[in-house]
């Protein structure tokens, strides 16, 4: 009853990161630019990884899952925070910030499991060479794949059915630039004690699980390659998953930042910065890390964009 004294929110002021004109011109160039590298160079890897039979391997086929998980997730953020850049009006529906929830958990969760699935893969590569094929076998890879994409939907499921049941009756102003699951709670003014405990098993399972699994395979392939006696042995064991190592480091720092630490004072103004480097900056960098730093991403790749040019100059 003492609910229907308040009135029910509908519409949620995301925060922005400037009131400055001239600043939220450069932050729309800044996110416009990384928005169209994620979407370019994760499309250019799928498509490289498909038209290519010599890269249709377990690793390259995990390396296409996680493309298209960049490619979701910063289509999930980016658009919203253009519009609101472009508009200058910072709003979201109550309907559309739980869809953006739903779909940025899915996704971040699905990254977290992928990882774990190619720190798994690196580490059949490399500590069991000559039962690779064995192991990583196309069904099971596929099998990896569809759990990966399944887990998350079912937690992100349960995380947004029970966000919903929460009554949302002011203040209705995000201390964020998209709609999150801490930032969402502080708003509610129900009881949220089931979603706490279940964003703590979430937790425990995404993040801390997951975590010590690709630290647990990644401290045997460490140990491995330090048994390799020739340096160039070395150097080209270390080569297979140094780009993997990269992404899972820069992905969990942020991630676990954001989950773990509580969303309020300075840590939610650090949390925002953070959240950037997930959602956009860290899907633009991935193509770039696995391009550079993987002779075969970057053999197809100069074979497929120059004749691309090729046959655009064939047809003037």
């Amino acid at each position: 009853m003492a609910m229907s004294n308040h009135t029910v929110v509908m519409e949620f002021v995301l925060q922005g990161f400037s009131e400055d004109p001239q600043l939220r011109y450069l932050f729309l160039v800044v996110f416009l630019l990384l928005y169209v590298v994620a979407l370019v160079g994760n499309s250019l890897i799928v498509a490289a990884i498909i038209l290519c039979p010599g890269l249709h391997t377990p690793m390259y086929f995990f390396l296409a899952n996680l493309a298209i998980l960049d490619i979701v997730c910063t289509s999930t953020v980016l658009p919203k925070l253009l519009e609101g850049l472009v508009v200058q009006v910072d709003t979201i529906s109550y309907g559309e910030c739980l869809t953006q929830l739903f779909f940025l958990t899915w996704f971040l969760g699905a990254e977290l499991l992928l990882l774990t699935s190619m720190a798994f893969d690196r580490y059949v590569a490399i500590c069991r060479p000559l039962h690779y094929s064995a192991i990583m076998s196309w069904p099971l890879c596929v099998l990896l794949a569809v759990a990966v994409w399944t887990v998350s939907a079912v937690s992100t499921s349960i995380h947004t059915g029970l966000m919903a049941r929460l009554t949302f009756c002011g203040p209705n102003h995000i201390q964020h630039f998209l709609c999150e699951i801490p930032t969402l709670l502080l708003l509610s003014c129900s009881p949220t004690a089931l979603n706490n405990v279940m964003i703590v098993i979430a937790d425990a399972y995404f993040g801390v699980v997951n975590f010590m699994l690709t630290l647990a395979s990644y401290g045997f392939i460490v140990a491995s390659i330090l048994r390799i006696r020739s340096a160039e042995g070395k150097r080209r064991a270390f080569s297979t998953c140094s780009s993997h190592l990269i992404v899972v480091t820069l992905y969990y720092s942020t991630v676990i930042y954001t989950y773990f630490l509580p969303g309020s004072g300075t840590s939610m103004e650090n949390g925002k910065l953070v959240s950037v480097l997930y959602t956009a900056v860290s899907p633009a960098l991935n193509p770039l890390i696995y391009s550079l730093r993987n002779k075969d991403v970057k053999a197809v790749l100069q074979k497929v964009i120059p004749s691309s040019w090729k046959d655009k100059e064939d047809t003037r």
